[in-house]
């Protein structure tokens, strides 16, 4: 069975596009397409797709904070940014509360593909003018003064903000009832937050997660 798409786009021809990419060229099934924000949320919770493509200037979406209250209800739903937004603060936003990738629309449509189907592989994307930013990004921060110890990229660097809540819980020894109350999100959602941070962290139990903690410097 083809995985699921929804594209989420204003523009009725780049859907249109987007969506003879995705059926014809990657073999997967659009399943529903959205123009407007505002019911975005609403059409993820009915469909349930495995992935979104979604331009961040969607209408009545919120741009790039919406993507905080997207991941935390959707966590299983992977989410390809497709846009022509490619400031260094939409960028890193983006990332920060959960995109799976970033491309920019004027990428080839090779490019497009490579994204969305490492992404359903269960891996990160960016075009290349994307990695720029990002490599900006990291180097700025690398030799801006700081007392506090640099995160190390690949780890924490995509933790979501939800993510980096869990972790501090977590090491509080706070457990996923506890965590769930604390954050107002459910006891699953605590958990699958657990799971995401401890996969991306390369730790398998509490043990190896309060080691890896220490080793950055977190504790």
């Amino acid at each position: 069975m083809p995985a699921s798409v929804i594209i989420a786009d204003d523009q009725e021809l780049v859907r249109d596009g987007i969506k003879y990419l995705v059926e014809i060229e990657a073999g997967l099934e659009v399943i529903h397409e959205v123009s407007n924000g505002n019911v975005l949320a609403k059409v993820l919770e009915q469909k349930k797709p495995d992935l979104l493509i979604l331009d961040l200037a969607l209408p009545e979406l919120g741009g790039v904070k919406s993507m905080d209250e997207l991941s935390e209800k959707f966590p299983k739903v992977k989410i390809l940014i497709l846009t022509m937004l490619d400031s260094e603060d939409q960028v890193m936003g983006a990332l920060e509360y959960g995109a799976a990738g970033y491309v920019l629309k004027g990428s080839s449509k090779s490019e497009i593909l490579k994204a969305i189907q490492a992404i359903l592989n269960g891996k990160k994307y960016f075009s290349g003018d994307i990695s720029g930013i990002l490599i900006s990004n990291y180097l700025r921060k690398k030799t801006a003064p700081s007392q506090e110890k640099e995160e190390e990229p690949g780890q924490l660097a995509f933790l979501t903000k939800r993510e980096k809540e869990t972790l501090n819980m977590i090491l509080k020894g706070k457990g996923n009832n506890e965590i769930g109350e604390a954050l107002k999100i459910s006891r699953r959602t605590a958990e699958t937050h657990r799971f995401n941070l401890m996969k991306k962290l390369q730790v398998s139990n509490l043990a190896e997660l309060t080691q890896k903690a220490g080793e950055l410097d977190l504790i």
